[in-house]
This record gives C-alpha cells, structure tokens and sequence, in this order.
C-alpha cells in the first residue's frame, strides 16, 4: 500500500523542477547565440560607420569653406608674391607673344591701326574702352584690385558673377532661385501626393492597391537626368507654346521636373501614415452617416496629419537639394526676378556646374563649399523640425497626451 501511494504520487519539489525544465519564464530574456550577436555587432559597427562618415564629410565642408571670409597672412604674401612675378613675367612676354583669337566677333582699331579681337561681353557691369591697345589689353590686373577674400556685403550681395576681374559672390539671386522652385515643386507634388495616398487607401479594391502602390514608388527610381531631360525638351516647349512665355526654360518648369521628384515621396510615406490610423475610426465615421469620401478627409487624414506633415517635409528636402533636374530644366541663370516665367538658378545646380572648373583654394571654390554648408544647415532644419515638432508635440496631443 505505501509503495502504490509512493508509486502514483509525485513530490512538489519534482513538480517544480520538471515545469521549469519543460517551459522557461516568460520574462526571463533567452540566450542569444552566436550567430545572433554577430548581426547585432556588425548592425551597430555600420551605424557607427555612417555617422562618423557624415561628421566627416560636414568637417571637410566646413574646413574648405573657412577660408571664405580671410585667409592666413602667410599665404596671403606667397600668393602676392607669385602674382607680382607672375605679371613681371607676363610684362616681359607682352612684345613676343600674343593671344589667341576664338572670337573674330567684335573688331576695334586702335591708334597704332592694329585689329585687335575683342571677345563678346555678357557681363554689363563691365565696359569697354573705345580704344584698346595690345598692351593694355593682355596687361594684368593690378594687385589692388584683386581681393584676397570676401566681404559679407560680397556675399549677401544681389549678383552672381563669380568668374571676372572683381568677382561677385551675392547668393541672393540663388536663395530666390531655389525658393521660387521648391514652391512649385511643392504646390504641385503634395497635394498629387497626398490625393493619390487617401485614393490608394481608402477607395480601390485590394488588388489594384498592390499595382497601385509599386507604380508611384518606381517613380523614385528614376533617374534625375532622365526627369530633367524630358523637362528640357518637352515641358518647356509645351509651356512656352500655350502661354507665350519669353523663356522656355524657368522657374515653372523646373518646379514641375522636381514635383515629380517629390510625388513618390508624399505618396508612400502620407499612406503609411494613413494606414497606421486605426479602422475603428473610419467605422464609426460611416456608422454615424458620413460618406467615404467624408470619412477619408474629415476624420483618417487629420489623425494621420505628423506622418503627413513629415512628408511634405521631406519633399521640400528632396526639391531643395536636387541638383540635375534644377541644373537642366531651370535656365540655370542667376537672375533677381520675383516672376515663375523667368530662368533661375539654385545652390545645388550652382554647386554642380561650376565645381568642376574652379581653381582649387579659389575664393570661388571656398564659396561652393558655403553653398553646400547652407545646403546641409537647411536639410538638418528640416529634420529636426520633423523629429521635435511632429514626434514630440504632434504625435502626444493626438494621443491624448
């Protein structure tokens, strides 16, 4: 009798020892093994990597920029130095050598009845004498005329002329060039964007959402030459037909070629956002009487308006530092106008253009790197207001917080 009773019961302490060995805790954390940690290590040696490569790049910008406003003593006396035997030598050369001639265009005699070949002038700030001499003509630009840095009255000035005796740097006619272009830009992708995302979500079948949605975002891919190119032959004759426009190329219609830039990135993100709005929202709006439509627009977008604002955001961001489309499609003329019919120029079609012939160490050179610096200071703005002001203000009030 005690060994059957010994036989069919079983002490606690087995009990406990066999529920522990059969299932673990649910809060105890399981053993990761290697492979695991492996991923986990090398996930966080990349992270680290790009952003030490970001800081990176911005102190490489900055350090090339530095040099901007002044320029160390040392280097300034080795670079006038160069220059006086530089035009010493030149002086020297001027009775046995002379120019080249690509522009037969405009002939002046002078009073030794010598032609002289003057190439056409497409600056008018600077004028030229009535009569020109050999000497004076490839004579060399005086030291004193020659700054050895910027003034920040250069820079905030109203004209661009970067390449000419006394070299003009105004980044006003750009900052209104890449302002007049991002609106357009804006204005027609984020409204396209923002419509098709509520259509995508809330008004087709299943199937056709899963066709839909790929078809935008392959917009994305494309290339920006490729958006650019159409915007130069197409759009700009197409505009300038049907509305008369004096310049083919402007504003307008690089505002557009960026748009379509921008559609991709307002569609996808504004339709996740609106999907992460719970249905039980858009149900009780149709229980109460409102139409689908209503539904859509009074009551799902505003609930999703942080993922929506977000991006806009980014679209502003993607029109803003766009170099190609706003290179081929824009005029690419830095004119101060407040008219959309007239050709622009902006930072990162500046920065494209002319990097790649500027003299090293230039005050032109320092200066693209400025542009580039305002570039980065912008898209860093415009992050952090979507990471503050949507995440932390946005996000916690529709929450009820």
């Amino acid at each position: 009798m005690e060994s059957e009773q010994t036989q069919g019961i079983t002490p606690p302490s087995d009990i406990s020892s066999k529920k522990s060995s059969s299932q673990e805790h649910p809060f105890v954390r399981r053993k990761s093994n290697l492979g695991e940690r492996i991923i986990e290590r090398g996930i966080a040696l990349v992270g680290g990597i790009a952003v030490v490569l970001i800081f990176l790049i911005l102190l490489f910008v900055l350090r090339e920029s530095i040099p901007l406003f002044f320029q160390p003593e040392s280097k300034a006396i080795g670079a006038k130095s160069a220059q006086t035997d530089k035009n010493a030598q030149k002086a020297s050369n001027d009775e046995t050598l002379k120019p080249d001639i690509y522009n037969p265009d405009i002939i002046l005699n002078s009073a030794e009845s010598e032609t002289i070949f003057v190439p056409e002038v497409y600056n008018p700030d600077v004028s030229l004498p009535t009569q020109v001499s050999s000497v004076s003509a490839s004579a060399p630009v005086p030291e004193e005329e020659q700054d050895e840095s910027i003034s920040l009255a250069n820079v905030l000035g109203n004209a661009w002329q970067p390449v000419s005796t006394r070299p003009k740097f105004g980044i006003l006619p750009l900052i209104i060039g890449t302002a007049k272009t991002t609106i357009v830009a804006v204005l027609i992708g984020a409204p396209l964007g923002i419509l098709a995302a509520l259509y995508a979500a809330f008004f087709v079948p299943r199937r056709l959402k899963e066709f839909i949605k790929p078809m935008v975002e392959m917009l994305a891919g494309l290339p920006s030459v490729v958006i650019g190119f159409f915007c130069l032959m197409t759009i700009g004759s197409f505009l300038q037909t049907l509305f008369g426009l004096d310049f083919r190329l402007n504003a307008v219609v690089g505002g557009i070629g960026l748009s379509i830039a921008v559609i991709p990135i307002v569609f996808t993100i504004t339709e996740d956002a609106l999907s992460a709005v719970p249905k039980s929202l858009l149900e009780a709006s149709l229980a109460m009487g409102a139409t689908t439509w209503e539904s859509a627009y009074k009551v799902m977008l505003p609930a999703a308006f942080p993922g929506v604002f977000a991006a806009v955001l980014l679209g502003i961001g993607r029109a803003f530092g766009e170099t190609m489309i706003a290179l081929m499609a824009t005029g690419n003329a830095a004119m101060l106008s407040a008219s959309f019919a007239d050709p622009v120029r902006t930072f990162s079609a500046t920065i494209g253009a002319e990097m790649g012939e500027v003299i090293w160490g230039s005050p032109h050179y320092s200066m693209l790197f400025f542009l580039g610096v305002l570039l980065f200071l912008f898209s860093f703005t415009l992050n952090a207001i979507t990471e503050l002001f949507i995440k932390e203000r946005l996000a916690k009030k529709l929450q009820g917080g």
